[in-house]
């Protein structure tokens, strides 16, 4: 198989449309339409957009979290806000395995919740309480690279106490040191996923478009491409096509993806600066190519093979949802074994099989096997060491960087 592009004909990739993959996705997609800076970023919603969320911040955080009492060894319970269609479910729909059976092995009760609809949206119901000095009533919760970077800057997340986290060993090494949260103090990732090209055979010509480069200059695509409006996948792609590293780039490099980007536009080779609703115009062929979330695309792809999805030999974008507790947590300890149970590759084998993304704990893939031989082998749910090597982690932004680039952007996107 060839490692920069999904096999459509893969069976597990189409069980990924009956389950996790495509609910959580879809729920993700309703939640976009909010006018044209209001975006889905990598799987993600519109509050995934870091240029509706104001400036992530830098790693180092502006104060400390505070911290309650912790009652977890006389509360045995755990409160985990969640995104939707996040998490194993039985056949039926009633119940969570593995949170059934770390319940039964803990003691611990976890009041699983399921309101995480986007990243600003929860940001907005939380911050308050936060800046106010309260308890949020959430012990963890799964954030956005960028959101994360905020919350820390903001001194609205806890230091974790990898004492209690004994599995977080078993971090896959890709995911160890991001620029938002250098040596992983904070934060620990649920799942991760990538953004690339997708394009379709019909409108190409036959041509398969497997480049940055091609996507923006090649004649036969002309008025046919569309780039996403979300700021980080689509200008992370360009600066990587350049050779450079998105987790350090410079004022000068993001520029430099910028003009290149500018330049396709003004010769007509860029149709429109899209959402998630790309996807329609790739069907149809209207797009013949564009960047494009790599969920979206397998959907697509069941319906028309024509539609096809690649990762740029250069690099493409690399993002996590990842655990975090917040300031005031009443139950962090509780918190934390419930993070070390998610990070047995055994467990999170089952998370994975489910929902389908890339699962952060190395030993995943052994466990998937022992589920079902194929989903070890699907580059979708586990990728190889070599496409992992391409992918990079957009890295965090100062207040000043993020209105700085925001307003360049959308500069771009909205004239």
């Amino acid at each position: 198989m060839n490692e920069n592009s999904f096999d459509k004909d893969n069976p597990m990739l189409r069980a990924a449309l009956m389950r996790g993959l495509v609910s959580r996705r879809s729920a993700m997609m309703g939640a976009a339409g909010v006018g044209a800076a209001a975006f889905l970023a990598a799987c993600g919603s519109a509050g995934k957009n870091p240029a509706t969320g104001g400036a992530s911040g830098s790693a180092a955080p502006a104060r400390t979290a505070a911290a309650a009492t912790d009652l977890s060894d006389t509360e045995k319970v755990v409160n985990w806000s969640n995104w939707t269609e996040y998490i194993d479910t039985s056949d039926d729909g009633k119940s969570r395995p593995t949170l059934e059976a770390f319940q039964k092995q803990s003691g611990i009760e976890v009041k699983y919740t399921e309101d995480y609809l986007d990243n600003d949206e929860f940001y907005a119901k939380v911050r308050p309480l936060l800046d106010g000095g309260k308890d949020t009533g959430r012990d963890v919760w799964c954030s956005t690279d960028w959101m994360v970077a905020r919350l820390i800057r903001q001194g609205y997340v806890q230091k974790l106490d990898l004492a209690n986290i004994p599995n977080a060993a078993n971090l896959d090494d890709s995911l160890k040191n991001v620029e938002f949260d250098p040596g992983r103090l904070y934060s620990l990732p649920w799942q991760s996923g990538f953004a690339g090209i997708g394009y379709n055979l019909k409108a190409t010509g036959g041509k398969k478009v497997e480049s940055m480069t091609q996507l923006l200059t090649d004649p036969a695509l002309k008025g046919k491409v569309t780039l996403l409006t979300e700021m980080r996948d689509t200008v992370g792609l360009v600066m990587m096509e350049q050779g450079k590293d998105i987790s350090s780039f410079t004022d000068a490099d993001f520029q430099a993806a910028i003009d290149v980007i500018q330049q396709a536009k003004d010769s007509g080779q860029i149709l429109r600066f899209t959402g998630n609703e790309y996807t329609e115009g790739l069907a149809k062929g209207d797009i013949a190519a564009c960047v494009a979330w790599t969920g979206d695309v397998v959907q697509l792809q069941f319906d028309d093979e024509n539609i096809q999805y690649a990762l740029p030999e250069k690099g493409f974008t690399l993002w996590s949802d990842n655990f975090v507790i917040p300031a005031l947590a009443q139950h962090k300890k509780n918190a934390e074994k419930l993070i070390d149970y998610y990070y047995d590759p055994a467990v999170m084998a089952q998370v994975a099989a489910w929902v389908n993304y890339i699962a952060p704990v190395k030993g995943t893939k052994e466990e998937l096997v022992k589920i079902d031989p194929e989903l070890g082998d699907n580059p979708l749910i586990v990728p190889t060491d070599e496409v992992l090597a391409r992918a990079q982690v957009f890295r965090g932004l100062s207040t000043a960087e993020e209105t700085k680039y925001n307003k360049l952007y959308s500069a771009l996107t909205t004239a």
